[in-house]
């Protein structure tokens, strides 16, 4: 039977559409004054914008607290992710920076190489206590130059109640996640079985690892090795896009598709099941409060059983090189990632705070649109390499060309496959 839609589509807030972007990000503040340098004897802090709709207030809160801690002022800035890697370059190259930055992992590689981030490996007292594939993002070399802050993973959202209606359970491998789409999207004229969104590299690097394959593996020389190209890399690129290609699941505009519009395609009650964030659920209730009750979300399933790996991503916080508060802005980092602050910051914007012990009370809390997400993050959350010139090929979109060029019919997954691998290694191998 086909479903009709009675709920008038409102559009995402702009606050949450701020956080999604921050997750798609996956990523600091600085002084008041904009200066980023040593006007006054504040200590200075750049935060990244959007992420907590109410962040003024939770650092007012988190400010009062380090001063009355240390005798310091602080000043806290909050920074576009737009303009956040321009910005935090030109405050390196002017020797203006902050005291304390927030930094996207995948941000976290390129400045510590540039020699621009503290060493804080001295300070950190239990590096298990933060969610490891986050905290390896920080580490090059031994050197810590950022800890995990908050942390994103992406799982599976669906309309439970389309699923119950139906009689189906939820997916335990891909064939099964494969056969319930296609049947929900019959019995659902009109609702699309499951987008494949043609610009979210996040979503399409689960299906890689989930084959057996990897964006790019160190050697023992030292070199890197992307085995996307591989018979069980290309298996898990095929598996995703041929949902679209030959099972006819997305709708052809996906291809150009990022994760925003993916989540809207949900909270406008287009879609059955999709591969989603996990601040997107509080997100798409806000938006279409006709929804609440109705969505479920369930772990990645793996190709045969267990679990699909999914990218874990967030923010670090780390500390700037030269600046002559090292201590000082350290003392700040460990304020926000431990204790009240590190519950509360994540509780208020949707995201996981990083660490372990954090993370299990949201996996054992019966929330069924949070605990799915936290034992995805804890069970099977990957990170990217943690090299500089990582940055570089999501700069140049080389997963997200890989996919486009497949879902267009401008590559068989043979020849995109093939050149994503090559792109890759080039890159990260210190080619052109």
């Amino acid at each position: 039977m086909a479903r009709r839609r009675v709920h008038e589509y409102v559009t995402l807030p702009a606050a949450t559409l701020t956080l999604v972007l921050a997750a798609t990000a996956c990523g600091g503040g600085g002084g008041g004054n904009g200066d980023g340098g040593g006007s006054t004897d504040a200590l200075k802090v750049w935060i990244m914008e959007g992420t907590n709709p109410d962040a003024s207030a939770f650092f007012d809160e988190v400010n009062e607290a380090y001063t009355e801690q240390t005798g310091t002022d602080v000043e806290v800035e909050f920074v576009p992710w737009s303009d956040a890697q321009n910005k935090i370059s030109t405050a390196i190259a002017g020797g203006t920076m902050p005291d304390v930055v927030e930094l996207g992992t995948t941000f976290t590689p390129e400045f510590a190489d540039a020699g621009a981030l503290h060493d804080l490996s001295g300070y950190v007292d239990d590096p298990s206590r933060f969610q490891q594939d986050m905290y390896s993002m920080g580490v090059i070399d031994d050197a810590v130059y950022g800890v995990p802050w908050y942390a994103s993973i992406r799982s599976i959202i669906y309309r439970k109640d389309i699923f119950e209606e139906h009689g189906h359970e939820e997916p335990t491998s891909w064939e099964e996640l494969r056969e319930t789409a296609m049947d929900l999207a019959e019995a659902e004229d009109g609702m699309i079985g499951f987008p494949v969104p043609g610009q979210a590299q996040y979503s399409v690097m689960p299906w890689i690892w989930g084959g057996g394959g990897e964006v790019a593996v160190q050697e023992s020389d030292g070199t890197w090795t992307s085995t996307i190209n591989t018979p069980e890399g290309r298996a898990g690129v095929e598996f995703f896009t041929n949902l679209s290609l030959e099972d006819g699941l997305s709708t052809t505009g996906a291809v150009n598709w990022n994760e925003i519009d993916v989540m809207e395609s949900l909270a406008d009650e287009n879609a059955i099941m999709a591969i989603s964030n996990s601040s997107n659920p509080k997100a798409i209730v806000e938006s279409n409060p006709d929804l609440e009750g109705k969505l479920g979300a369930f772990v990645l399933p793996g190709q045969d059983e267990g679990y699909t790996d999914s990218f874990a991503g967030g923010s670090l916080l780390s500390v700037f090189e030269g600046t002559g508060n090292e201590e000082a802005g350290w003392e700040y980092v460990d304020l926000l990632t431990n204790g009240e602050f590190f519950d509360r910051w994540g509780e208020e914007s949707g995201f996981f705070p990083a660490g372990v012990d954090q993370i299990q009370a949201y996996a054992e809390s019966g929330d069924p649109l949070v605990e799915p997400f936290a034992t995805q993050l804890l069970e099977a959350g990957k990170s990217t390499p943690a090299v500089p010139a990582w940055s570089q090929v999501e700069a140049e979109g080389i997963i997200v060309g890989m996919q486009q060029d497949i879902l267009n019919g401008e590559a068989t997954v043979e020849e995109a496959t093939d050149r994503a691998a090559e792109s890759i290694e080039t890159i990260l191998n210190g080619g052109n």
